[in-house]
Formats: C-alpha cells, sequence, structure tokens
C-alpha cells in the first residue's frame, strides 16, 4: 500500500471531469473550539453517463486513499466501467491531508508538528465522506438515488468499513484489495511478500530465481572499493548511492507495486521479466536486474530516483502506519524472493518515535472495526414485566473471524480480490 507518484501535473483528467471544494469539518469527535475549525476538502465529479436528476441512477464514490485524487481518479478505470454499465453519476473524495484537501492551509504547516497530524486518521476520513456525501444528497432535487462507496487498497478497506460504520447512507460497497485482516496477526506477516513471490515465479522461474540471487550480489559488490559508485553506475541513479539499502528498498518497492498493480492494461511483472530473461548471453545478475529496473521505471527519464524510497520518511502514509494502520509485513528467510527482514514491533516503535514522536496502536484497528472475535453477543433486551418479554432473546454465536461479521451482518459489500495480487492474502 505504497503507491507513490511524483505528482498530480503527471496526470490529467478528460475534461468531463469538474473539480469542487467542500468546507469540511477539521475534528468531528469533539466539541473542543479548535475542532470547529475547517478545510477545503477537494471532490471530482464526472456526469459523462449518468442517467440524470430525473432518474434513479446510482451514484458511485470513491473513496479517496492514498494519494492525490487526481492521480487516482487518472488509473481508476474501474470507476468508469461501473458508470457506463449502470449510468452512474461519480464521485471521487480526496482523503484529508492528501492531495490539496489540507487542514491548516499546507502541507508544511499541516505536518508541523504531532498535534497538527493528530486529525489524521480513518476514522475522520471516514466522518469526512459522510458530512460530504449526506449534504450532496441535501442538495439534490427529491427523489431516490442510490450511493455505493468504491475503493481500492487502502480505499477499498475505508469502503467496506463506511458501509459498517454508515449503512444509512451508502446501499452497498466494491472493495477491490482491501486488506482488512493484515491487523494484528489475523494474516501471516509473510503472507504479502508470498504472493509477490507466487507472481514472478508463475511469470517466469528463471526471472525468480535471478531477483532471489539478486540481494547477495548487490551486499557482494556494495562491500568492495567503489562498490557504490559501482552499483550506481549500474543501476543509473540520479545521484550516488550513500548505502546499498536505498537500492534494495527501491528494488523491493518496484517488485510489490508490480505485483500490486498488474491486472492494469500494462503487465508490470510482465516488463520486468521479459527485460531480465531477455538480456544477452553471459549477461550477469545486476545488469539483468538493472534492465528489469530500466523496463519498469525509466519512462522519459535517463537515470533513477532513489531518495522518495527511502524507509525513514515523513510522508502521509508514514503517518497513518505509525498510528493505526500498523499491517505487520514481514518475511524469513528462504519464505519469499527477498531477503530475510521479519517485522519487529520494538524496532517500528522506535522509529515512529523518532520520525513523529507518536507510538502506534497496533490493536485500535481491529477494536474499531473488528478483526479477533471469538464470540458474538447480541442482546434483544426488555423490561422483564414486559408484555414482549417472551419476544427477547439472549444469543451467543461462536464465530471465527471478521468474516462472519461482513458475511452476515454487512450485507452489501463486494470484495474483488484476484489471487495474483497480494493483498489477497489479508483480505
Amino acid at each position: 500500500m505504497t503507491r507513490k507518484f511524483e505528482g498530480s501535473n503527471l496526470f490529467k483528467l478528460p475534461p468531463e471531469f469538474v473539480t469542487f471544494y467542500y468546507t469540511q469539518t477539521l475534528d468531528h469527535y469533539s466539541y473542543r473550539p479548535e475542532g470547529y475549525a475547517t478545510f477545503q476538502q477537494r471532490y471530482l465529479l464526472n456526469n459523462k453517463y449518468w442517467g440524470g436528476m430525473n432518474t434513479s441512477s446510482p451514484i458511485f464514490v470513491y473513496m479517496g486513499d492514498e494519494a492525490d485524487i487526481v492521480e487516482v481518479a487518472s488509473i481508476a478505470g474501474f470507476m468508469v466501467d461501473l458508470g457506463k454499465r449502470f449510468n452512474g453519476l461519480l464521485m471521487y473524495i480526496e482523503h484529508r491531508y492528501y492531495g490539496e484537501s489540507l487542514p491548516f492551509g499546507s502541507k508544511d504547516k499541516a505536518f508541523e508538528s504531532a498535534n497538527n497530524l493528530g486529525y489524521f486518521n480513518s476514522e475522520q476520513a471516514l466522518a469526512d465522506y459522510a458530512q460530504l456525501i449526506t449534504d450532496f444528497k441535501r442538495n439534490m432535487t427529491s427523489g431516490y438515488r442510490p450511493f455505493i462507496a468504491v475503493g481500492g487498497s487502502y480505499g477499498g478497506m475505508l469502503a467496506s468499513w463506511f458501509r459498517l460504520k454508515y449503512p444509512h447512507i451508502v446501499i452497498g460497497a466494491v472493495a477491490s484489495s482491501a486488506p482488512i485482516l493484515y491487523f494484528d496477526d489475523i494474516t501471516p506477516q509473510n503472507g504479502y511478500h508470498v504472493v509477490v513471490t507466487k507472481d514472478f515465479r508463475e511469470t517466469s522461474e528463471n526471472c525468480y530465481n535471478i531477483i532471489r540471487q539478486s540481494w547477495f550480489e548487490i551486499d557482494r559488490v556494495a562491500a568492495e572499493p567503489n562498490g557504490l559508485m559501482t552499483l550506481s553506475n549500474i543501476f543509473s541513479t540520479c545521484r550516488p548511492l550513500n548505502s546499498s539499502q536505498d537500492l534494495k528498498v527501491r528494488l523491493q518497492h518496484m517488485y510489490t507495486n508490480s505485483a500490486q498493480y498488474d491486472n492494469f492494461p500494462e503487465k508490470p511483472v510482465n516488463d520486468i521479466c521479459n527485460a531480465i530473461d531477455g538480456a544477452p548471453a553471459g549477461t550477469d545478475i545486476l545488469d539483468r536486474v538493472a534492465a528489469g529496473v530500466n523496463a519498469s521505471f525509466m519512462g522519459n527519464s535517463s537515470c533513477h530516483r532513489m531518495s522518495a524510497y527511502s524507509p525513514r520518511n515523513t510522508s502521509e502514509w508514514e503517518w497513518q502506519r505509525c498510528t493505526e494502520m500498523v499491517m505487520p509485513m514481514g518475511y524469513g528467510e528462504n519464505e519469499t524472493m527477498f531477503q530475510a527482514e521479519p517485522f519487529d514491533i520494538n524496532e517500528f516503535t522506535q522509529t515512529c518515535l523518532e520520525l513523529f514522536n507518536v507510538a502506534p496502536r497496533p490493536h485500535w484497528i481491529t477494536t474499531q472495526f473488528g478483526g479477533h472475535v471469538n464470540l458474538l453477543l447480541m442482546i434483544f433486551s426488555s423490561l422483564i414485566f414486559s408484555a414482549w418479554n417472551s419476544y427477547s432473546l439472549l444469543i451467543l454465536t461462536p464465530m471465527q473471524d471478521i468474516k462472519f461479521v461482513f458475511g452476515n451482518f454487512a450485507t452489501n459489500i463486494i470484495f474483488s480480490n484476484g489471487l495474483r495480487d497480494p493483498y489477497s492474502a489479508g483480505g
């Protein structure tokens, strides 16, 4: 869940997308005076396929995730498919603290302190969507029009949670690649990277083996005199590498993102493996991997940037990871095509304290939205003297996990995950 683009200027929307701004409440969950502050939340509308105000055609609402909403709308082709198929109005709401939807007026001010970032969480985001959609409904002319929440990855999690929390606002949700079970050790820590490995291995056994061997080769070359400069030249980095770790993190992101977004019209896993496998006979391991990098990332650039892929950055998503989105992803030796990197909550906590002066709350998501559920307690209460007392029930139903809750009580949530999707391990 680390989609990162260099800026929305790279993404141009067709003219049918119209931009609006909504005056949004800063804090939906307190009545302190500072919580009444507002910010401008951006949203987009596309009515190209809509049946019109005089019909009951649906409104599909994309739950903005960890990106600029223009970038999201540029690549979320599934929304357009829904609009065409059901004559739907398309709405895309930007997540607070992303893109132009910035509390406190600017990103610098919003990220100035943990106090300013304290309003940056999924619960506030869901309340944003609820308030905006409700006001949007009020401003429409009379008549029934169903609203459906849509999202992918983190946005898919938001769509499913929105349907649970606000069932009176949307009649259903479409949640694609939504890893709602990747919290609190419900899913094996290596699940995501096991699926990434499976995708590459099924594409090409040779490609998989080259990638597995490349980590040792990177470390070996880096340990040589001028080894980092050698690696910088092989991989055409824009600046000389300061450590081999920068390169390895960059490659990890490339492989995982390629697998995660492998169902676009492009097939990035195929592109990488074709480049690795297609190198001339006798090409060494690192030159083959570099060919894969060029096939995946080069575009119009003559070099590759490494700094944007530092694991210790203060990006928007890093804040969310360091607070509530604690998904313990790790893997041991020989479990995947990557070097062993087990998840250590103590080390992770220390990193978050250094970055933001906050400690993660690894159990909060399952507390708030469900996950580890061993017993369902439904109590239909009435006074003992009530005439309806004989119809009051105390039911104890054993169940395994949140899947039971979604299956029995969160009707009209559709989860869409292909088996090649790394997040299928946790959703």
